[in-house]
């Protein structure tokens, strides 16, 4: 079976995805622990910067290894993907990322996770509108809509804090629409570039440039032990991990039948974050599970055409 009709199969899809998201949302309660055992304070955006790049230089060198060891040769970008990977690294790591740093001390974690979500929006408006690579159809919209509220769901305080700020709240919109743009410029390059070579390097770009902002910036990180390097490993394998898995993915699959998958990391980092740091959620666990099945009937409105010509086609 080639790649492609191996990344075409249906059970890849759910299977891949949910691998990604659930390594994503793990994410959430791991970088609060980093920030523990570096020293890191709350408020201390440029340390979280050069944090974050460590995290992403790493990622990159992981990928790169791991690929060329998978492909038998040294992964490494032609003259002609040296601009592609530059571009892909300023959506996807730099200004996603900077800008998330920048608006999360700003605003409140309920409001970012929230706002982050939008991005599924944003992903496939984006491959519609400015890419032309799929049609806009009410039944995504729909989809979408149905995923967004369960997220919202999940999320709600009962706050009535509806203020916003462009530090915080159109800082983390302008990183969930640079992740809208990185995921439809992935899946344009990757068509005749190798995914990974691309998730990778651009990582390497990304993260060296971030621990240079930060550090020019004052960030700074203390000294931690083994379980502070473990920490900092195991993010980096999230990133390289989750998002070599997802270029794939996009490579093969249309925009909005990856992306939608996006709804379920706020719910993973909701139930590990409850798991691994006894943070009390505001969501019950009634309310989580209506809320993770409102997200799962996004995905099925969004993909059950996709999924029913994959599975007859598998037959």
């Amino acid at each position: 079976m080639d790649k492609k009709r191996f990344f075409n199969r249906w059970t890849v899809i759910v299977g891949f995805t949910l691998i990604c998201c659930l390594l994503w949302g793990s994410a959430f309660p791991c970088i609060k622990i980093g920030y523990r055992l570096f020293n890191i304070s709350s408020g201390s955006t440029s340390s979280q910067i050069f944090f974050a790049g460590m995290r992403f230089l790493t990622a990159g060198i992981m990928a790169a290894a791991a690929g060329s060891i998978a492909e038998k040769h040294l992964l490494v970008p032609k003259k002609e993907d040296i601009p592609r990977v530059c571009l892909l690294s300023l959506f996807q790591t730099i200004l996603q990322y900077t800008f998330f740093y920048i608006g999360l001390s700003h605003t409140t974690g309920m409001k970012s996770s929230i706002i982050t979500a939008s991005n599924v929006f944003l992903s496939i408006l984006v491959s519609a509108l400015v890419f032309h690579s799929e049609k806009l159809t009410a039944r995504k919209l729909i989809g979408c809509a149905v995923g967004f509220a369960g997220v919202i769901l999940i999320n709600l305080t009962g706050s009535n804090d509806m203020s916003l700020s462009f530090l915080g709240e159109g800082m983390v919109f302008l990183s969930a629409l640079s992740y809208a743009f990185s995921a439809s410029v992935t899946k344009k390059y990757s068509r005749t570039s190798d995914p990974v070579m691309l998730s990778s390097w651009q990582f390497i770009i990304g993260g060296t440039f971030m621990i240079s902002v930060g550090a020019l910036s004052g960030g700074i990180i203390s000294r931690a032990g083994t379980g502070g390097i473990g920490m900092l490993l195991y993010l980096a394998f999230i990133s390289a991990a989750a998002f070599s898995l997802w270029s794939l993915l996009l490579k093969y699959n249309p925009v909005s039948s990856v992306s939608v998958f996006g709804f379920m990391n706020p719910v993973f980092g909701v139930i590990l974050s409850a798991l691994l740091l006894s943070e009390r959620s505001p969501a019950g666990p009634l309310r989580t599970i209506f809320s993770l099945l409102l997200v799962v009937a996004g995905i099925v409105i969004v993909n059950i055409n996709s999924f029913m010509k994959k599975e007859g086609a598998d037959k």
